[in-house]
């Protein structure tokens, strides 16, 4: 497959003021698109001026909700080069994705090699102030106009960007978060473990709720039993017991983390026991109890390491730490971020370089 440039005649202006970047409000000069046909499979490449998509009201994505995302960054570096973390992993982990909701597989090498060429071309959008990124968003959405549930035939897949600050405004303070013990994101054997719009559409209600009672997000217990924790809104789930840095186990209705998965290398390159298991709430609040939870922090791309300051579950409420960000919360964010920004060496080999 071929990969076409079409630039953009006119510019937009670019950020002044690069404190006030938000969070995914801006979007760059040009976007890569590429398109599925049965025919043809994925073809027509090509890096275009950014624009809206004319879309049909029958369009099976709007119906159905046939679509899949990624959320990754690329970094400017005080060396003056730009980098971008894992990025085959994202796309890969896309795949598995497409899988669940039966979309067509994409060529990972040919994808990453396509963002590289789209960040190259759009480098003077990706932000040089500490603590900012250019956010990378690939999707993939079902394009057919038609009535009746099924797989569509055609797709569209596309990589937009966004130049970005932090996902919190309160950055690496501590956050506050609400047990939801009513409503549930996902369940096994449903698409929990998918990137998939539906999965955020259903978080919605119980986010809104929480935010009412002053929390930040949402820690969801399992679909079955409301047990067993599975995830804080658009993150993973850390908790260190004493020295065992604990997440729960992929059972098919957490979404597996590009960070949680960097995380957990990283613990255990800092001499913790890294574990994978199903985490009762109740032990949560158990070994609070006993004086053995030192620390909550949520993972992933968007927020990098997120505090965890209390936790409110039914009429209890919890106070993790002494109200500051811990120790191993700080130096998990201190070693990602200076692997992500060419602070630190990559002894991972997970840099790709531009």
């Amino acid at each position: 497959m071929q990969l076409t440039i079409e630039k953009a005649k006119t510019l937009k202006a670019k950020p002044t003021d690069e404190s006030k970047l938000g969070f995914g409000n801006i979007f760059t000069d040009h976007m890569l698109t590429v398109v599925y046909s049965p025919e043809e499979g994925w073809h027509d490449a090509k890096i275009e001026p950014y624009h809206a998509f004319q879309m049909d009201p029958a369009g099976m994505v709007l119906h159905y909700g046939q679509t899949i995302f990624e959320g990754l960054k690329a970094y400017r570096c005080k060396d003056g080069k730009i980098r971008l973390f894992r990025p085959e992993q994202n796309f890969m982990r896309m795949n598995r994705s497409a899988e669940r909701l039966c979309i067509p597989q994409i060529d990972v090498d040919f994808m990453v090699d396509a963002l590289k060429k789209l960040v190259e071309l759009e480098q003077d959008w990706v932000p040089s102030t500490p603590g900012t990124s250019l956010y990378i968003r690939p999707t993939i959405i079902a394009s057919d106009p038609h009535l009746g549930v099924r797989a569509s035939n055609h797709y569209i897949f596309y990589i937009i960007l966004s130049p970005v600050g932090a996902y919190y405004a309160t950055g690496l303070d501590p956050v506050p978060i609400y047990v939801e013990d009513n409503y549930v994101r996902a369940v096994r054997g449903g698409t929990g473990a998918a990137k998939t719009a539906a999965n955020y559409a259903a978080s919605l209600l119980a986010g809104e709720e929480a935010k009412k009672l002053g929390y930040s997000q949402v820690l969801w217990l399992d679909g079955v039993e409301k047990k067993y924790v599975e995830e804080v809104g658009s993150m993973n789930i850390f908790f260190r017991f004493n020295d065992e840095v604990t997440t729960p186990a992929l059972v098919g209705s957490i979404l597996p983390g590009i960070t949680r998965m960097s995380v957990l290398q990283l613990a255990q390159d800092m001499g913790y026991k890294t574990t994978e298991r199903r985490i009762s709430i109740e032990e949560v609040f158990d070994r609070y109890d006993k004086g053995e939870l030192l620390e909550v922090f949520g993972t992933g791309t968007a927020a990098v390491i997120s505090p965890v300051g209390e936790l409110k579950w039914k009429d209890r409420v919890i106070k993790i730490g002494d109200g500051t960000t811990g120790e191993l919360s700080q130096k998990l964010y201190d070693t990602l971020t200076g692997i992500q920004y060419g602070e630190l060496p990559d002894n991972h080999g997970w840099i790709t370089i531009l």
